[in-house]
């Protein structure tokens, strides 16, 4: 077995010991991408081309419940009654972790998203049959011309493994980039790269916060990981028409033809006014990807244009 920080470190033997031989093998086997500990008990790895598989192991409510709240001592918050739900990341190298205790869930819950052990590029997707050649060099062109790409999809669709595989671009290589995020999970070939987290306490920093933050320091392109509320798409897409075109972001969509509407809904949170032709202007490209029972695919690329009556253009390109 590889060494983990959670393996190696003598202060986490508590940690361990809670999440047994099986999550702790999940966890440096290259080809899981999460693992999911349900209120039941039932433990589920999801394998990257493979899916959700159930492993026939089952996890105590004891162990599962001093799983989130191990955790949480870590990250020196507490998990209560009143307030049973518990996001951050993993001790060391830093794999996004969701936990949740009764009274919102029957029993402990929590899953646990790793960081991809290798970076898919664009044509592992073409040679996979997830995309065709001409979206891939749709994106390869959109990336060198310093379009905004906006990347949507439903939960587990794969839109950051995507978004890494444009990061990967050369197109990005000479630029300096700010990765804006709520854990860390995108990877950039450019050598010069500012990697910023949001945080909850002792004082909460919000990506709208960073978004403002990475304005002042000199940035080519602003990359966020989701825009999760209305106050980061805003940031996100007022820096993007201010100077520093190349962006990439990713939201929740249930389709290409959903993600306008969607973008504006999240700036509906903060905003009285749909700001539709800023947001034209701001996104270039959105491009969709969904999973599927043979695994995920690409399934459209739109160009976005102003019109002259505020409104979009759109075009479908791939």
């Amino acid at each position: 077995m590889d060494v983990h920080p959670i393996i190696a470190g003598r202060r986490l033997e508590a940690l361990r010991h809670a999440l047994g031989d099986v999550v702790l093998a999940a966890l440096v086997e290259p080809t899981v991408v999460e693992i999911l500990a349900n209120p039941d008990g039932r433990l589920i790895l999801d394998r990257a081309g493979e899916g959700r598989r159930d492993t026939g192991y089952v996890l105590s409510a004891e162990a599962r419940e001093r799983v989130v709240r191990l955790i949480a001592d870590y990250m020196g918050e507490t998990v209560t009654r009143d307030d049973p739900r518990l996001a951050g990341v993993l001790p060391g190298a830093g794999e996004r972790f969701q936990g949740l205790l009764p009274p919102v869930a029957p029993g402990p819950a929590f899953s646990i998203r790793k960081r991809p052990s290798f970076i898919w590029r664009l044509e592992d997707y073409v040679r996979d049959g997830a995309m065709t050649p001409v979206q891939a060099d749709a994106l390869r062109a959109a990336a060198r011309e310093r379009r905004n790409i906006l990347i949507s999809g439903g939960t587990g669709s794969g839109k950051t493994t995507l978004a890494n595989a444009i990061l990967a671009e050369p197109a990005f290589s000479g630029d300096r980039v700010f990765l804006v995020e709520d854990t860390p999970e995108l990877q950039c070939s450019a050598w010069d790269v500012v990697p910023v987290l949001t945080r909850r306490q002792p004082v909460v920093i919000g990506v709208a916060d960073l978004v403002r933050d990475a304005l002042r320091m000199r940035p080519d392109r602003i990359v966020v990981g989701e825009m999760r509320d209305g106050a980061a798409a805003l940031e996100t897409l007022k820096s993007w028409n201010t100077g520093h075109p190349g962006g990439l972001s990713t939201v929740h969509a249930n389709s290409a033809a959903d993600v306008l509407r969607r973008v504006e809904d999240l700036i509906a949170e903060v905003s009285a006014r749909t700001p539709r032709r800023a947001i034209a202007q701001a996104v270039d490209r959105i491009v969709h990807i969904r999973r599927t029972e043979t695994g995920r695919c690409v399934e459209a690329i739109l160009s976005i244009e102003p019109d002259d009556v505020g409104e979009y253009t759109i075009n479908s390109i791939g």
